[in-house]
């Protein structure tokens, strides 16, 4: 019999998914008909998120991105926009489809400088604010990438991959003119050789540029092989020095730099002659520095490397010749993100999770810290997120996201309240959709009586004395956390009709390292009982339908998916999404096999064996028989496809009823593409209705 060729397998895929679920399929449409003021998977097309809000130098006026999703081209693209502090006079600064990002203002703010291009094609533009007037800066084979201003003006710094020889072994002969050969095989000498989202790696170099504002081509001024970023898109995060005669960044200039991606370090180099000087001298990260109004300080965060699964990254202050260098926020126990100083130098604002809510601060230097604001987000996700600037005077922006609203950017002053929500791309919108209600739930785990937090969304129209079915929904990581944020996917399945569950087991973050470290070569394991007694928690409310419980999550989420059906049957059906299914195929096959190896075990596979097929999922299997969707893009190399291959055909060797769904194009994530986040939320929701207890 002929061999099924690949693309006739996967329209057998989805002619069993539809086949299968026809009826399922019917009645989800019916329900969406009858649901019309209900978010729908199509609705995906329709949001629209804020992100990078900047304040002009005057305060007078914030840039920010918006992305939309083209129901024509099937692609994510972004714009800038510019608004007015008060919210007056929100409007577009750029258009098409070139995916406008990172706009930054001159420091009189006379202009904007930002990024835009193709996938690809990604370059350098200016744009004057009183004319509207645009021009390119850079024709460059390589995106540039960390754009700043020079204080006076007349220069932007970025950083850029320049091509570098790949390894050789042979010289080869030449076709003949006019032969087709085939191409030539690639070749690869580093650890990391291809990446989630970028693919097999082109050898290259990041090295440091500055180009005139006016006009002309880029200068170097980085020297030597030594690559001041990574090839997966870690840049050297630049800073100008207040006299503009130097540049601070962060960077692993290690020889082993693979081996050790996390030992950064901050350096100054003069823009002159490209000399170097280390600032920092300690193994761990040294990340985001930030170089006080009189160039006499620099904050930075960073910890002692441990190979902790995750460390608690603080706080750092240290004098601009890198003397005494000192933790300024030592009792707050959360892993502070982008510090800024104080126009007036008095101390650095940065933001930080708690307990699943993202938190403008703002830390003294006598290590007193004050929240000034919460609930940054954004980005259509519970995952943790956010951004913010600062203008004069205490002025701020952030974006904004609640759980049950998709929020936009916000602006405020300093001790005068909390800020005020200027930009809602989404207001007239959700006037006619409503998303589910949700509502924060503590509960204690039956493992140890440790508490966990989560939320339930209801769906619209929730009527407490109905039965609904349950979908547990849980979040990748491992060492990431849900929160008060909002997120499409899972308003969708509220849209639906499901009740959904998501919470913070053991190893989430902004409750502290200790609870993160909970699961410190120990994952998969206890957390299990964290999530089984969140379902058992929202069952005692009344209004579950205990016959139809399911459980769903990706990456992380999809390993503990199948180590809840590896250690329960109470699930009437499961959908793992991109999961990790061996550690020992995992971590010779991912693109981050180092933090594997390194970090979540004490060792590489092949000297501790049984620690890694204790923890494999796979290797709990023969009692499963949850029926179990998994899905996963043909491009993730985060966790490969073969993973859930190899899942897929167990369950098949164990008649266990099960789909594999494959998606063309999609790195780790399944969502590049609208539809196919769109076909990924509707594959679950009708596997789930295939499988319901009726």
């Amino acid at each position: 019999m002929r061999a099924i060729t690949r693309s006739a397998a996967l329209i057998v895929c989805a002619v069993l998914l539809f086949s299968g679920a026809a009826r399922a399929q019917q009645m989800m449409q019916q329900q969406m008909q009858q649901r019309g003021d209900h978010l729908t998977p199509y609705d995906i097309f329709r949001l629209q998120y804020t992100s990078d809000p900047q304040i002009s130098p005057d305060g007078k006026r914030i840039a920010y991105v918006r992305t939309s999703a083209n129901v024509m081209t099937d692609t994510r693209e972004t714009n800038l926009w510019i608004v007015n502090f008060d919210g007056t006079d929100d409007r577009a600064l750029t258009d098409g489809h070139d995916n406008d990002t990172s706009p930054r203002w001159s420091p009189d703010g006379t202009r904007i400088a930002y990024l835009a291009g193709d996938e690809g094609h990604t370059q350098l533009y200016v744009r004057w604010m009183d004319t509207g007037q645009t021009a390119r800066l850079t024709e460059l084979e390589n995106a540039p990438a960390d754009i700043s201003w020079s204080p006076d003006g007349k220069w932007i710094a970025f950083s850029s991959r320049v091509p570098v020889p790949g390894p050789r072994l042979a010289p080869l002969p030449q076709a003949p003119a006019g032969a087709r050969w085939a191409d030539a095989p690639r070749m690869f000498d580093a650890l990391v050789y291809r990446f989630n989202g970028l693919g097999y790696l082109r050898p290259g170099s990041t090295q440091i540029f500055v180009i005139a504002t006016d006009g002309g081509a880029p200068r170097q001024v980085s020297k030597g092989d030594v690559s001041y970023g990574s090839a997966t898109g870690g840049g050297p995060q630049l800073v100008w020095a207040p006299d503009g005669m130097s540049l601070i960044f962060s960077a692993n200039l290690r020889a082993d730099a693979d081996y050790e991606p996390a030992d950064t370090e901050v350096f100054e180099m003069s823009t002159a002659d490209g000399a170097v000087k280390q600032l920092t001298h300690r193994h761990g990260p040294d990340n985001s520095p930030a170089i006080s109004p009189d160039g006499k300080w620099i904050a930075y965060t960073g910890y002692d490397e441990r190979f902790q699964g995750h460390q608690t990254t603080n706080l750092y202050v240290m004098g601009r010749d890198g003397s005494n260098p000192h933790v300024i926020t030592p009792k707050l126990d959360r892993d502070v993100v982008s510090p800024r100083w104080a126009s007036d130098g008095s101390g650095v604002y940065f933001h930080y999770d708690d307990q699943g809510d993202t938190k403008l601060a703002f830390a003294k230097l006598d290590g007193t810290t004050s929240v000034i604001t919460q609930h940054l987000g954004g980005g259509g996700s519970a995952s943790g997120g956010g951004a913010f600037s600062l203008g004069p005077n205490g002025t701020f922006s952030i974006t904004w996201s609640l759980n049950d609203n998709p929020g936009g950017v916000a602006a405020g002053s300093v001790g005068r309240g909390e800020p005020k929500l200027i930009v809602e791309p989404n207001r007239e919108f959700l006037a006619q959709k409503h998303p589910g209600k949700v509502e924060e739930i503590w509960y204690e785990s039956s493992k140890d009586k440790r508490k966990i937090e989560g939320w339930i969304i209801k769906p619209p129209g929730f009527d407490p004395s109905k039965k609904y079915p349950l979908i547990l929904e849980i979040h990748g990581g491992p060492f990431g956390n849900y929160g008060d944020r909002f997120d499409v996917e899972k308003q969708l399945y509220a849209g639906m009709g499901y009740v959904v569950l998501y919470t913070n087991p053991r190893g989430s973050t902004s409750y502290g390292e200790e609870f993160s470290n909970s699961i410190h070569h120990a994952y998969p394991g206890d957390d299990f009982y964290d999530l089984d007694s969140g379902v058992t928690e929202v069952v005692k409310k009344g209004y579950i339908d205990t016959d139809n419980l399911f459980v769903t999550g990706g990456s992380g989420g999809g390993v503990l998916t199948c180590w809840m059906i590896d250690n329960t049957h109470r699930f009437r059906a499961a959908a793992s999404n991109y999961p990790v299914i061996d550690w020992t195929s995992w971590t010779l096959t991912a693109d981050i096999s180092i933090l594997g190896s390194k970090y979540w075990f004490a060792a590489p596979p092949w000297e501790i064996p049984n620690e890694y097929e204790k923890r494999s999922v796979l290797m709990h299997i023969k009692d499963v028989n949850t029926p179990t969707l998994l899905m996963v893009g043909e491009e993730d190399y985060r966790t490969p496809i073969s993973q859930a291959e190899e899942y897929y055909t167990a369950l098949k060797l164990l008649k266990v009823d099960t789909l594999l769904v494959r998606f063309p194009g999609e790195p780790h994530g399944v969502s590049r593409r609208p539809s196919h986040q769109m076909t990924k939320v509707t594959y679950v929701a009708a596997w789930f209705e295939q499988h319901k207890k009726k």
